[in-house]
């Protein structure tokens, strides 16, 4: 399960194709107005929420919450798939990056971006399934290499995150989901930087919006009830004793 980021270079012709959208320096970020920045479905501070608790085995931590972000992240991709075709998003694009997937076998799949998410959420739900990987049973021992599967996990995730404010936030935005695909992003950006789980090259593409939503420890502004991510849900992967 691979996956491979073609950069347009200064001397060398991008190969990306047009999807149909302006290039990235005429795009308008309209998820980088503060009106939408600062919704929120909680104002909780999730720096201290995805530190590692007391006398919780960090694999088990790692994959509570990654299992969990897997059903969010997947959840929230739900809401716009509709609008996520083939036609509309022919590459799997995010300002002026283009994703490509390989498969088991190392050979590069020319997929739309609605293709791409279904080969991430389909390749992590085989993962986060397998008692091999991400154990449940009692005396089950994670792998030499949890650590490695997690942080491509979160890559993939980030990914399909990051299309959606790029392609789909207006979608987002008249769903009025914005608040909690905010929520979301930030909770899933500070629990990997708490544990080094994104490589800061490969979340270069939305620094910007993750400068401003993170700042200050996540804390951000308006009401409502419920969070994404870890909390009560991210323990339901403990192992059954």
């Amino acid at each position: 399960m691979q996956e491979q980021i073609k950069r347009p270079r200064d001397k060398r012709k991008s190969k990306a194709k047009p999807n149909g959208k302006k290039p990235a320096a005429e795009e308008k970020k309209m998820y980088l107005e503060p009106e939408y920045t600062k919704s929120r479905i909680t104002d909780v501070g999730f720096k201290e929420l995805v530190v590692l608790p007391r006398e919780i085995d960090l694999n088990e931590w790692l994959a509570s919450n990654t299992t969990t972000f897997f059903h969010h992240v997947n959840l929230q991709y739900s809401t716009i798939s509709e609008f996520c075709t083939g036609e509309a998003c022919q590459t799997m694009a995010v300002c002026n990056t283009q994703y490509y997937w390989y498969d088991e076998r190392g050979k590069k799949v020319k997929c739309t971006a609605p293709q791409y998410v279904d080969f991430v959420m389909s390749s992590v739900q085989k993962l986060v399934t397998d008692e091999d990987v991400f154990p449940t049973k009692y005396g089950r021992e994670f792998p030499s290499s949890f650590e490695s599967l997690v942080k491509k996990i979160c890559k993939y995730l980030f990914h399909v995150l990051a299309h959606i404010y790029w392609s789909h936030f207006k979608e987002t935005l008249a769903l009025e989901l914005h608040g909690h695909l905010n929520t979301l992003y930030v909770h899933f950006i500070l629990f990997a930087r708490e544990f080094n789980l994104l490589d800061s090259k490969d979340t270069a593409v939305m620094d910007d919006l993750t400068e401003v939503l993170c700042s200050g420890g996540g804390h951000g502004g308006g009401g409502g009830e419920g969070a994404s991510g870890g909390g009560a849900g991210a323990q339901n992967h403990g192992k059954e004793r």
